[in-house]
C-alpha cells in the first residue's frame, strides 16, 4: 500500500497519510506522495475542497520518521557533510500554495511535521483524544516546515512561543482554547464533521472561495492599503467568471445556486 492515499468523493478529495504502523509518520514517501497529492488537488478543476487525515486511531501524523532522519544524520557524519534531510525544495509546507480550501482532520497525535502538514491547512477539526505540538527543540532541532512561521501568526504570540520552546504537546480541548483548531469532535465523529464542513464550503461559489483565499494568504504578506488593492484585483477576476452572475441571479429567484466552477 502506498504510504498516502488519494480518493476522490465529488467535489472532495481525502488524502490519508497511510504509515499507522509507524504513526503516519513523515519517511521521503510521505514527502513526494503528499506533495504531489496537493498538486492533483491544485490541477484538478473538479475538486473544489481536500480533507487530510490519518490512518488509524492513534495518529493523525507524529512527525519525521527519526529513523530515516537518524541515518542521514549519520552519513553525513560519515562523509563529513551537512546533513541534508530528504524532503522536497518545495512541499506542502513551503512552497507549494494552492488556493482551494483545505481541512486537516485530526485523528491522533500531530507532533513536529505533522502538526506542520495541519498547519498548511485552512481548517482544522481535532478527535477528542489528539494531541498537538512541536517537540522538535527537545530533539535538539527546530521545525523547518513551516511551524516556526504558521504558529506565530495563527494564535497569540505567548502562545506560540509555548509551544515552540516549550516543546510540550497541548490537548485537543487546550489546541480549540488557543485558537489552534476550529472544533473537536468525538473520533467517531471526526470524518463526517470534516466532511460536513467540505460540504458546507462547497454550497457556495468554488471560484469565489479560492479568490477569498488567495486574497487573505497573500494579502497578510503586505501592507494594508497594498493589500486591499490586491483585494480589488482578486474581487475582479472572480466577477468575471459565470459563478458570480448565477449567484445573484439565484438569490433573485429564490433558488439554491447551481455553480459550476467556471
Amino acid at each position: 500500500m502506498p504510504a498516502v492515499l488519494f480518493e476522490k468523493k465529488g467535489h472532495i478529495a481525502v488524502i490519508t497519510l497511510n504509515r499507522p504502523e509507524a504513526f503516519n509518520s513523515i519517511n521521503k514517501e510521505v514527502w513526494e506522495l503528499s506533495t504531489q497529492a496537493w498538486i492533483q488537488v491544485r490541477d484538478d478543476n473538479d475538486i473544489w475542497v481536500a480533507i487530510l487525515t490519518g490512518s488509524g486511531e492513534k495518529a493523525f501524523c507524529a512527525g519525521a520518521d527519526l529513523k530515516e532522519m537518524s541515518g542521514v544524520f549519520q552519513e553525513a557524519i560519515k562523509s563529513g557533510r551537512p546533513p541534508a534531510l530528504p524532503v522536497p525544495s518545495i512541499h506542502p509546507g513551503k512552497g507549494l500554495e494552492v488556493y482551494k480550501p483545505f481541512i486537516a482532520a485530526i485523528n491522533g497525535v500531530a507532533l513536529g511535521g505533522g502538526l506542520e502538514l495541519a498547519l498548511a491547512c485552512d481548517l482544522r477539526i481535532a478527535a477528542e483524544h489528539a494531541r498537538l505540538g512541536t517537540p522538535e527543540v527537545k530533539q535538539g532541532i527546530i521545525p523547518t516546515a513551516g511551524a516556526t512561521q504558521r504558529i506565530p501568526r495563527q494564535i497569540p504570540w505567548a502562545l506560540a512561543m509555548q509551544l515552540l520552546l516549550v516543546g510540550e504537546p497541548v490537548s485537543a480541548q487546550e489546541a480549540f482554547r488557543m485558537g489552534l483548531v476550529n472544533q473537536v469532535v468525538p473520533l467517531k465523529d471526526l470524518m463526517p464533521a470534516a466532511e460536513a464542513l467540505a460540504t458546507k464550503i462547497n454550497e457556495n461559489g468554488p471560484i469565489a472561495v479560492r479568490g477569498a483565499k488567495e486574497a487573505a494568504y497573500r494579502g497578510v504578506r503586505m501592507s494594508l492599503e497594498d493589500g486591499l488593492k490586491f483585494e480589488e484585483y482578486c474581487s475582479a477576476n472572480v466577477i468575471k467568471s459565470e459563478d458570480a452572475i448565477e449567484g445573484p441571479k439565484a438569490f433573485s429567484e429564490k433558488r439554491k445556486p447551481v455553480y459550476k466552477c467556471r
